[in-house]
């Protein structure tokens, strides 16, 4: 069988990605030459752009299934990112069954997973960059944040880890997030230390409490090609409230909408023909702040988790911008390439490139780095905790399954009536028959602030949690959601309806079928508490006691609570 350098050209271009089935039997195992033809990817304009984001500290190859949940409301409904499974492969034009249909939706993804084998891994990473960056020597790699949490082991080495395989990665730029769950000290002494020299730590919206003084450079200009570029820096907006407020006590966020017109038109007067934001805001934010926003060329996105094959192209007061958003767990490589003439972009190309670990051989150098950094710790990741016999997930509005487990983990070893978890989009999947390790388990809790708590709520402050949540997903203002998912709810089963308005969305709550009473006290679970001095064992401690004791997870049951009020919206694909 032969294929064309057409077919795995375009496998991601959205005008054809038709692409073709690539077997594992023909393409992946025993096809030669299959990767180079792939990343083929050719050069197109004077200026480049290689961008990943919310890689999560993965520098090993995972599974990642992508959500089949992923509601729109209000003026999203129906539009990227809302869109999953076929309603996706339709939008973007992707033929079922091929690579990209596999990359980008959670569509038949046990078997899927099994052609086309693991994904990212930062070895595989960094020999995709040197390809690209074979043809484009002038290309800027930016890093859209959420980089130094979400494993073990850049738990255990204090972030050091990931600051180390960024630099050997050859990061240009980046932007913070969950960064700043280290706390405002080490942060500042990766930048000023690690990142001396190399590496740009850019944020335009964090500002000191007290003189609303930058903490950080706001943006940054290269020539390329002759060409000045400005690419502008833009942290998660709501740190202080997502994440604990006493990491960061003495710096402000938020979107800053002002500041970055402020910044966008300081960088034009500087000379600069390209204005870039690098965004840890979430798509549906950046969309809104593109449409106010005057002069961005392009917003190179993270925080939602959302691969997109293709730019949304937003119409301002200024003419367009193009917002990307590049998936997550070093999954995706995005390359935004801009014909630059007459001192303005003329035209792009854009693709999103999955990073198939069997298509990519490993960089020799970074392989060893990821082998020496993991060497004293191989022990304890490898620890095998238990057996799945079921698909294990977390991305999704509502409940996966591997939060699930860590639901019925919190009420068995907690002794507790109803169990929270956060809706996170970090963390790892696994397949059906996979050994779950240490490693594998601490992807989705690896975090700086670990307690599990046990209160007591009444059903009225359940209630009250749950609509503050929704709230936070599903106000029909970009401006007013911070990106997560909904809280993961065990025991308790309820309805939901996304449309409605704040304080009515949550209802039917029951309990071993009997309603949530609203004055009742109930025993409820939890971990990741943002508050100071909480006590209790951490998530870890709790979860692999669960898993050494089952040995066999099997028939999980995810607790989805009744969705309302959303037949036919193509976020959705139950």
């Amino acid at each position: 069988m032969s294929f064309s350098r057409r077919e795995f050209m375009q496998v991601l271009a959205v005008a054809s990605a038709s692409g073709m089935a690539l077997s594992h039997k023909d393409v992946l195992a025993a096809k030669p030459g299959a990767g180079e033809r792939l990343y083929d990817v050719p050069k197109f304009g004077n200026v480049s752009f290689l961008h990943f984001t919310d890689c999560h500290a993965q520098l090993t190859p995972i599974y990642f299934r992508e959500p089949n949940v992923n509601l729109g409301v209000a003026d999203a409904l129906g539009k990227p990112p809302h869109i999953v499974g076929e309603h996706l492969l339709k939008h973007f034009k992707i033929r079922p069954g091929t690579a990209a249909a596999h990359a980008f939706t959670y569509l038949n993804f046990s078997q899927a997973a099994k052609t086309y084998g693991r994904v990212g891994g930062f070895a595989h990473l960094a020999t995709l960059v040197k390809q690209l960056k074979a043809s484009r020597p002038h290309a800027l790699l930016l890093d859209g944040g959420d980089t130094w949490q979400g494993s073990a082991t850049s738990l255990w080495t204090n972030g050091q880890d990931m600051v180390d395989a960024c630099k050997l990665l050859g990061v240009n730029m980046m932007c913070p997030h969950w960064e700043f769950t280290f706390g405002a000290e080490r942060v500042q002494e990766i930048v000023e230390k690690d990142f001396k020299g190399q590496i740009e730590f850019l944020a335009q919206n964090v500002k000191t409490t007290d003189f609303e003084d930058l903490v950080f450079k706001p943006y940054a200009m290269r020539e390329i090609n002759g060409v000045k570029v400005a690419v502008i820096g833009q942290a998660f907006p709501y740190t202080p409230i997502a994440n604990p407020r006493h990491m960061v006590p003495d710096w402000t966020f938020g979107i800053q909408d002002d500041h970055m017109q402020k910044m966008v038109d300081q960088a034009r007067g500087e000379g600069a023909q390209v204005v870039v934001v690098l965004s840890h805001n979430g798509m549906d934010v950046d969309i809104k702040m593109a449409s106010r926003v005057r002069g961005i060329d392009a917003v190179l996105g993270g925080h939602t988790h959302d691969g997109m094959p293709a730019p949304t192209i937003v119409r301002n007061a200024g003419g367009q911008t193009l917002v990307t958003n590049a998936g997550s767990n070093s999954k995706f490589l995005g390359v935004l390439d801009l014909d630059v003439r007459g001192g303005k972009v003329q035209d792009f190309r854009y693709k999103l490139l999955p990073v198939f670990s069997n298509l990519l051989p490993a960089d020799k150098e970074m392989q060893a780095f990821i082998d020496k950094v993991r060497a004293p710790y191989k022990d304890r990741l490898e620890e095998k905790l238990a057996v799945t016999e079921d698909l294990l997930y977390r991305r999704g509005n509502f409940n996966g399954s591997w939060d699930q487990v860590i639901c019925d983990a919190l009420m068995e070893v907690r002794g507790a009536d109803i169990a929270f978890s956060p809706g996170v989009r970090w963390g790892t999947s696994l397949l059906p028959g996979d050994t779950i390790t240490y490693e594998r388990m601490m992807d989705q809790m690896a975090l700086t602030y670990p307690t599990t708590t046990l209160n007591e709520f009444t059903g009225a402050d359940i209630k009250t949690i749950l609509e503050d949540v929704a709230d936070n997903i599903f106000n029909p203002d970009p401006y007013f959601q911070q990106g997560g998912d909904m809280v993961r709810v065990g025991g308790m089963t309820y309805s939901i309806s996304p449309n409605a308005a704040m304080g009515s969305r949550i209802n039917n709550m029951m309990l071993k079928g009997k309603p949530v009473e609203a004055d009742k006290k109930y025993k409820v679970a939890g971990w990741a508490s943002v508050q100071e001095n909480v006590q209790g064992p951490p998530i870890w401690d709790v979860v692999s006691g669960y898993l050494r004791e089952k040995k066999v997870i099997k028939g999980v049951k995810i607790n989805t609570p009744q969705i309302v009020g959303m037949g036919g919206n193509p976020g959705m694909s139950v």
